[in-house]
């Protein structure tokens, strides 16, 4: 009987431990030394694409001239998200409609690009005008196995694969962190690239860095799919019925003796 209780107890390590052992710590090859430093050049500054919408603001010595200039934009189609305000969508082609300039491309352009282009051709109305311009829907999308799936609308447009992470509340602990999936579109090409977040080379990856409407897709690890398969869901009851069972059998046993 002693050898009946010894085999269940393996029997019940073994379904608990037959777990591959997983590494969750980001960047572990890491030195162990106490500041690293290296240059950034993996940063580049995201273009203004089709469907882009902007904030578009011009300053001048003249305050008639501000007026001219600032007008309420009209929508060149429906913003309907509660975090969109007015502003000046691009369209198809590349063009806003930007008042008494007219139609202007900026598709393919910085924000810095985009406001030298702008003054240039405001210039030829007003001298010395300031244009500043923001993105209103610079979007990052974060799914899969993290705490708080989410889409965020970036302020700075600057943010990197962490930093969209840490806003959707970190992976989980079945995030599979050796193979994060970033989507990325760019006019008319789709690219899906897979990241390591273990490995230190991920920081020089032009992926890091993410850029508007970026998609980040966080997979689950396969422990996550057993433990939703149906044969482990039944796991706990076939583990009861043997447990109930062998309860049952050594009590008939004890009773004959």
């Amino acid at each position: 009987m002693f050898k009946f209780y010894i085999l269940l107890l393996a029997i019940l390590l073994c379904t608990s431990s037959c777990r591959s052992r997983r590494n969750l710590v980001y960047f572990n090859d890491l030195s162990n030394q106490s500041e690293v430093t290296e240059k950034i050049v993996n940063h580049a500054e995201p273009k203004i694409q089709a469907a882009d919408v902007l904030d578009i603001a011009v300053n001048t010595l003249s305050t008639e001239s501000n007026v001219l200039f600032t007008p309420n934009p009209t929508r060149q189609s429906s913003v309907t998200s509660p975090q969109d305000k007015d502003g000046y969508r691009v369209d198809t082609r590349g063009y806003v409609n930007f008042p008494v300039i007219g139609s202007i491309k900026l598709a393919g352009l910085t924000i810095e690009e985009a406001q030298q282009l702008m003054e240039k051709e405001i210039n030829k109305y007003v001298k010395d005008p300031i244009v500043n311009i923001k993105y209103l829907n610079f979007r990052v999308t974060v799914i899969g196995e993290v705490n708080r799936p989410e889409t965020f609308t970036i302020t700075n447009e600057r943010i990197n694969l962490l930093e969209a992470l840490g806003k959707a509340g970190d992976m989980t602990v079945y995030g599979k962190r050796e193979n994060v999936l970033v989507i990325r579109e760019n006019g008319s090409e789709r690219t899906m690239v897979r990241l390591n977040l273990n490995k230190r080379e991920i920081l020089n990856s032009p992926y890091f860095y993410l850029k508007q409407n970026d998609v980040v897709y966080v997979e689950a690890d396969k422990t996550k799919e057993k433990m939703y398969s149906e044969g482990n869901r039944l796991m706990p009851v076939w583990l009861t019925v043997f447990s109930s069972v062998a309860v049952v059998v050594t009590a008939i046993i004890f009773n004959k003796n």
